[in-house]
């Protein structure tokens, strides 16, 4: 575990400030890295006629241009920067309200009760970023997968972000259109966050313990590996939510709906694609994940270093 000092470097000295600002600069970094490989993770998610990501790369390129790898972009730019804020803010707070419940916890009676997080607490605090985040990142996220599997050219359904917000917000309003997928993405985001959060600080408190060192003297470097390798959990630990979330996003509206509820999503897929179903596009994924985390967490963590 790492010591209280360890925890004032890692929370910018405890100003949600500078978690906000941080993960900001952490989200461009994500989406500049990501976009490419995302677009390709959901057009295999969400249709049967690419054989593999290679073929998507390669189909995408020749029929829609170099620049079709970047669709949707302006949305998880401004978006995905507020939400990755919104993550390292909320995960700030929350593990600062668990280190206080915990030092106010230790007594005489009790000496072995310290002001450092258990590996649970982490995830449980990882998991509340997630919750949070979930209320921009449901329609951001739906916003761009209808951006993204939307037919290429004249026949092309929405004119760009606001436009689209506009036509999913009309069926059935915003609850039921632009928030389509809500109960799933709340799911995944709190899985999803407390598994990244929770091996991205075990990994580096174990690196500073192991080198007996202070956490801001870990090497940059060592910083996006590890950043790298809590994205790659991240997407172990909660595709198959993904899965059904991108599938219910691009799910028809009204006598074209196919999938009922989440309930139903996850019936349908396990009947006509069993267990594979739930992984279809990982590859993809997997290789996005380690770049864009690794991004996401050198330019964070340098930034607090920076402002702190």
């Amino acid at each position: 575990m790492a010591d209280a000092a360890e925890a004032e470097i890692r929370d910018g000295g405890g100003n949600p400030a500078k978690d906000l600002f941080a993960g900001a600069a952490g989200g461009i970094a994500q989406v500049l890295i990501g976009q490419p490989f995302d677009i390709v993770k959901v057009r295999l998610q969400t249709s049967t006629a690419y054989s593999g990501a290679l073929n998507a790369a390669t189909s995408i390129y020749a029929k829609e241009g170099a620049m079709a790898f970047y669709k949707g972009t302006l949305t998880p730019l401004v978006g995905i920067g507020a939400c990755v804020s919104i993550q390292f803010g909320a995960f700030g707070l929350a593990k600062r309200y668990l280190e206080n419940a915990n030092a106010a916890a230790a007594s005489p009676l009790n000496p072995l009760k310290s002001k450092d997080l258990s590996y649970g607490q982490y995830y449980a605090a990882g998991a509340f970023a997630g919750v949070a985040n979930s209320v921009i990142s449901g329609p951001i996220e739906h916003v761009r997968i209808r951006l993204q599997t939307q037919p290429h050219g004249a026949a092309r359904l929405y004119n760009g972000p606001l436009d689209c917000v506009r036509k999913l917000s009309s069926h059935g309003g915003v609850l039921r259109g632009l928030y389509r997928g809500e109960a799933v993405t709340i799911l995944r985001e709190a899985q999803a966050y407390g598994c990244w959060f929770m091996a991205f600080e075990y990994m580096m408190n174990q690196d500073a313990k192991r080198n007996n060192i202070d956490r801001k003297e870990i090497a940059p470097y060592k910083v996006a590996f590890y950043g790298g390798l809590a994205g790659e959990v991240l997407w172990l630990g909660s595709y198959p939510l993904d899965v059904i979330k991108s599938k219910m996003q691009t799910d028809g509206f009204g006598a074209e709906q196919t999938y009922k509820s989440m309930r139903d999503c996850f019936g349908q897929t396990w009947k006509a694609e069993g267990m594979r179903g739930f992984w279809k596009g990982i590859g993809p994924t997997l290789l996005r994940a380690m770049p864009v985390s690794a991004g996401t967490f050198a330019v964070v963590e340098m930034t607090m270093r920076a402002i702190s």
